[in-house]
């Protein structure tokens, strides 16, 4: 962090967990294909697509397989070539079953008009709105996780204006490298759709905010932005949960998002690096989103590498390139060790949310005895958000719904800060968790 003084941070809770970040120096593989993949037909935040093909269908790699199901949801591409070989529900992340497209590969043929070249081009053509429109049509939703389809966040509502672009390359939680190799790697890419995103918002300016461990990527950037006009790199202290969005709008513009609002409330919008270069690929080559860079990781891992990979393949092709499933290992964990969750089966499909694959070891994804609360409100004093956890897991376990409502459960981000330092080992993330479902339930009962 040499020659980087006061950096910026969020200025309320948070935590510094280890990084290992043990895969940061592993350059990006394409990841061989399997026989066939299960393109699930909900991957996104919304109402699910709805499938257009059949089995015995003939598709190509970039073809519309499943069209979207309302405004808050995009359409589901095909990943590969080939036969569909049936429409039914397979097991997804969430451990339940869920409508998919399992395509039989045959080749690899892509739609006619998709630019697969690594040839750059810079010239944006297309209007404000046709980019939207491009964007919407190509599938493209937020990777840094919560899928919200981008056409949506493109399009703020009457009255709600932007005037700067967040670009999201914090990448706080440990292990996950896939966005750190993509600022390397596809770093130009990265600042053009920086540029195609500004130009959709009508925005002048735009910050790349990134963590002071990624000095590489900060360099590399720094040095690519001289060349485009209103986007700057902003270094940022080390400091989960960074990424999540109300952090990263306070660290970088000092505007607090009001409890219950969005970014757009205060003149933001928010997007992932990874998010940035599907929306290059998108109007620049005219390539829906089929593929991301996914991180396999762990620290008992023979090979932890970055793959780009194509969306339906199951995860366990992805531990297998890795080095195969290591002895002893206790849980399978899509996403990071904070936010992510545990999978029921490595035989699940890679999907557009799906950042890392984290493999950990029986004695350290081991809980620990859950004892009685001892009041030191590590939980409360830690929260980026200044809730209080210990309270809010009480009344969820309790089936006090309402008064959780009211105490601001909703406004939980997930970061899995309060589980982190709480020394009885509370469970307070996860019932939190539940009493969110709950009441969202409720909520979509009641409107």
């Amino acid at each position: 962090m040499s020659g980087y003084k006061e950096l910026k941070t969020f200025p309320k809770g948070g935590i510094h967990p280890e990084g290992h970040k043990i895969s940061a120096d592993k350059a990006i593989e394409l990841l061989k294909m399997p026989e066939i993949v299960s393109i699930p037909v909900s991957q996104h935040l919304g109402a699910p697509a709805k499938p257009i093909v059949v089995a015995n269908d003939i598709v190509k790699v970039g073809q519309v397989i499943a069209e979207s199901g309302g405004y808050v949801s995009t359409n589901i591409h095909a990943s590969v070539s080939g036969v569909v070989s049936k429409i039914d529900k397979v097991m997804d992340a969430s451990g339940y079953k869920r409508l998919a497209i399992t395509i039989k590969i045959d080749g690899d043929d892509w739609l006619e008009g998709i630019d697969t070249s690594l040839d750059i081009k810079k010239k944006i053509t297309l209007s404000k709105e046709e980019i939207i429109s491009k964007l919407q049509k190509d599938g493209i939703v937020g990777l840094g996780g919560a899928t919200f389809p981008i056409h949506v966040k493109l399009s703020p509502p009457e009255g709600k204006v932007a005037d700067i672009l967040l670009i999201n390359g914090v990448e706080c939680e440990p292990f996950l490298t896939a966005d750190h190799r993509l600022m390397l790697e596809k770093g130009e890419e990265v600042l053009i759709g920086t540029q195609i995103i500004m130009q959709a918002l009508g925005v002048s300016k735009a910050l790349i905010g990134i963590e002071a461990n990624k000095l590489d990527a900060i360099e590399h950037l720094s040095n690519l932005a001289k060349n485009y006009s209103g986007i700057s790199v902003v270094v940022l202290k080390v400091q989960y949960p960074q990424g999540a969005e109300k952090q990263l709008i306070e660290a970088l513009t000092n505007r607090q998002v009001p409890i219950g609002g969005l970014p757009i409330d205060v003149g933001v919008v928010v997007q992932n690096v990874g998010t940035a270069f599907a929306v290059y690929e998108s109007v620049q080559k005219n390539k829906p989103l089929v593929e991301r860079v996914v991180t396999v990781t762990g620290k008992n891992l023979k090979n932890p590498s970055n793959f780009l990979v194509r969306l339906g393949i199951p995860v366990s092709n992805l531990i297998k390139a890795a080095g195969g499933l290591p002895d002893q290992t206790g849980k399978i964990v899509s996403g990071g060790p904070m936010m992510g969750k545990a999978l029921n089966t490595p035989d699940v499909p890679v999907t557009k949310g799906t950042s890392g694959i984290l493999l950990i070891s029986e004695n350290e994804s081991m809980r620990g005895e859950v004892l009685n609360c001892i009041r030191c409100a590590k939980c409360a004093w830690h929260c980026p958000l200044g809730l209080e956890p210990y309270l809010l897991m009480n009344l969820v376990e309790k089936g006090f719904y309402d008064q959780a409502q009211q105490e601001q459960i909703l406004n939980c981000c997930e970061c899995g800060t309060c589980g982190f330092t709480c020394p009885a080992d509370r469970p307070l993330l996860d019932y939190i968790r539940l009493g969110k479902s709950i009441i969202n339930q409720k909520l979509r009962e009641k409107s």
